[in-house]
């Protein structure tokens, strides 16, 4: 007997609002945009809308973004279900989930999800949007201090790190990481929505300028103003709903923790394979049986590690399992189809998650993909949090 949960909700409506550098409106006027779209994708009243789990962004940080008061805001009146969640990057898979288990237990029918965020200043540059500097203390207490004195900001560092220990321990090559960029922007020449739709060549992968080495520019996702609401629906009702359901077939997440001691492998060994156990268990499927995937990729190491812990190739094989161009156009593990958060737009955990729901309804156009399971991830933190969906258009 199956899980109780395979296929027991759906993902019934979807909104997305223009990304990039969009000026003029407020994250609570982005989150309106996305959350409108989704009601009226999805075939729904407003009133008949009884859930609402917000997620903010760097900008709700920082005493800005989406908060508690978008009820209000959206005009959602006697809600049965509302939270104001933050597990970075994988906090869009995390809605999904949660708000599937209150329509299992009958707390909630329609549950937008959403997210929104404005980083982005008009006459500034993206880097100053996350820039880690301009983020921390002024005057860092204690051991904090040690890392502005050492030179140490923001997660651009932390992520290199990782991939340098990944590089020392494995030999994986700047070629390898350039393969997902490369392939990941090819996906993006054929999204309209994509941010960067400019065709990308190996050689200009290594020409773009170091951040924190071993990362260059194109190793590193963008940065993005907008937003993007799903609506997450009961399977019996999702069948009869405006949209194509987008099914939840398995879901799961891994939060390892990181001692900052010795002998820690938070550089290699990440949540994923937490959550891969939970997600492919659940959803009765394997990584063999993902016909595409849809992977949180922040940096383009992530990409590569989160591969490896669910088990698409051995750990410390990323490297090699990349490089002949599987991951885009024409390759036999189409990933990231609308070009992710590397040349897509940069919605932490919703990017992929976007375009996971596009797929699965099969309204991808010419970058549409075999949908049959969709692997759907998201991370956040320094591979700290993962959550993990898989998703297709059949619920048996």
């Amino acid at each position: 007997m199956g899980h109780p949960m395979r296929g027991a909700t759906a993902i019934t409506g979807l909104g997305i609002t223009p990304m990039g550098r969009i000026f003029g409106k407020s994250a609570n006027e982005l989150a309106a945009d996305a959350v409108r779209e989704a009601i009226a994708d999805s075939g729904l009243r407003k009133d008949e809308i009884d859930g609402l789990l917000i997620n903010p962004g760097i900008t709700g940080t920082t005493g800005g973004g989406i908060g508690l008061g978008l009820q209000n805001y959206l005009g959602l009146n006697n809600l049965r279900l509302l939270n104001h969640m933050n597990a970075a990057g994988s906090t869009a898979a995390q809605m999904v989930q949660y708000a599937s288990l209150a329509i299992a237990a009958g707390m909630a029918n329609h549950v937008v999800c959403v997210f929104a965020d404005n980083p982005l200043t008009e006459g500034k540059s993206s880097g100053s949007s996350y820039g880690g500097a301009s983020r921390m203390p002024s005057r860092p207490q204690g051991v904090a201090g040690l890392y502005q004195h050492a030179g140490f900001f923001g997660p651009n560092t932390s992520y290199a790190l990782a991939c340098s220990r990944h590089m020392e321990l494995y030999g994986t090559t700047h070629d390898q990481l350039g393969a997902i960029a490369v392939a990941e922007r090819a996906w993006a020449v054929m999204n309209p929505r994509a941010q960067m739709r400019d065709p990308m060549t190996l050689e200009m992968y290594h020409a773009s300028r170091w951040i924190v080495e071993p990362l260059h520019l194109l190793d590193c996702c963008l940065v993005s103003n907008g937003a993007v609401a799903v609506i997450v629906s009961g399977a019996d009702q999702a069948k009869d709903m405006k949209a194509p359901p987008v099914y939840v077939l398995g879901m799961g997440q891994g939060h390892p923790g990181d001692p900052l001691r010795s002998g820690s492998d938070w550089e290699t060994e990440t949540g994923a394979k937490i959550a891969a156990k939970t997600a492919f268990s659940m959803a009765g499927l394997g990584p063999r049986d993902m016909t595409q995937l849809q992977l949180y990729d922040c940096y383009t190491y992530t990409v590569l590690v989160t591969l490896e812990d669910y088990g698409f190739c051995a750990k410390g094989e990323g490297g090699p399992f990349v490089a002949d161009g599987k991951l885009g156009p024409g390759g036999s593990l189409p990933t990231n189809t609308g070009g992710g958060e590397l040349s897509g737009y940069y919605m932490w955990g919703m990017t992929p998650l976007s375009e996971a729901v596009i797929q699965g309804r099969g309204q991808g156009g010419e970058r549409q993909q075999k949908n049959d399971a969709i692997l759907c991830t998201g991370n956040g933190g320094i591979l700290n949090y993962h959550g993990a969906l898989i998703l297709g258009p059949n619920r048996s």
